[in-house]
């Protein structure tokens, strides 16, 4: 069933002449006739239009953006979205932004594309990725430890979108994850997840680690020793390398011993 913001967005390209065919096809009539187009034809001729309508109240704006994204599923209209959010005065389109951001991540299909989004442009950017690390997880996480009600973490939607942002949070600054990283050490769904963290924060080539701390939270995951890519991992911490680009060979000579 579409979500609201996409019958939104549904309506606004109505208005535009396009119209769906079918899954990924779309119609779109001009003075010369009617034209097929890709949803990837769409997210590139189409999102920055809408959001930039200015017919529109800003709200509105991202509502449709949102909606574009659920419709097409594709990065290009992530990347619009972040250029509108960032320049937006307004406070309260940046916290319905992150809203809309958290719902999807809270959906059982994986939001592929806000994930890439986050990873590749939210958390690579050093201005961006303290606080969108905390939109999407680590404010959460955090209530939920001062509540004391870590149970909330280990299943449904918000255990779903935690597990997912640690999975993809290796560019996060270590001292922006940490305490986060911490807490969910202590819930046992999420261990897994925040090994992949780990990992990601090792392997990625922005990622971001302490050896010592994130060797310690490694050892207190518990995970079964045939873990795939545990022992080099415990290695190369141990090691005291911080990144696998600043140590291009580390990793393959300790995976041959």
């Amino acid at each position: 069933m579409p979500t609201p913001e996409a019958n939104d967005a549904l309506r606004w390209l109505a208005e535009q002449a396009v119209t769906p065919l079918g899954k990924g096809r779309w119609c779109e009539s001009t003075s010369s006739g009617d034209l097929e187009r890709s949803d990837n034809d769409l997210a590139h001729e189409w999102a920055a239009a809408a959001l930039g309508d200015d017919r529109l109240a800003p709200m509105q704006r991202l509502r449709t953006g949102l909606g574009l994204l659920d419709l097409l599923d594709e990065y290009w209209v992530t990347v619009e979205l972040r250029t509108f959010v960032t320049e937006q005065a307004d406070p309260s389109v940046t916290d319905a932004f992150w809203t809309g951001y958290r719902q999807r991540l809270e959906a059982v299909e994986p939001a592929e594309q806000v994930l890439h989004s986050l990873w590749v442009d939210w958390f690579e950017d050093q201005g961006t990725v303290e606080a969108a690390f905390s939109q999407v997880a680590g404010d959460d996480v955090r209530r939920t430890l001062a509540r004391q009600r870590l149970c909330d973490l280990a299943s449904g939607p918000v255990h779903r979108r935690v597990a997912r942002v640690l999975e993809h949070s290796g560019p996060v600054g270590w001292a922006h994850k940490h305490d986060v990283y911490e807490t969910a050490a202590t819930v046992p769904e999420l261990r897994l997840a925040l090994f992949n963290g780990l990992r990601a924060s090792y392997h990625d080539v922005y990622g971001d680690l302490e050896p010592v701390p994130a060797l310690a939270l490694l050892d207190r995951l518990q995970l079964p020793a045939d873990t795939p890519h545990l022992a080099p991992l415990r290695a190369v911490l141990a090691a005291g390398a911080r990144n696998h680009y600043r140590h291009p060979d580390l990793w393959g000579a300790v995976c041959q011993e």
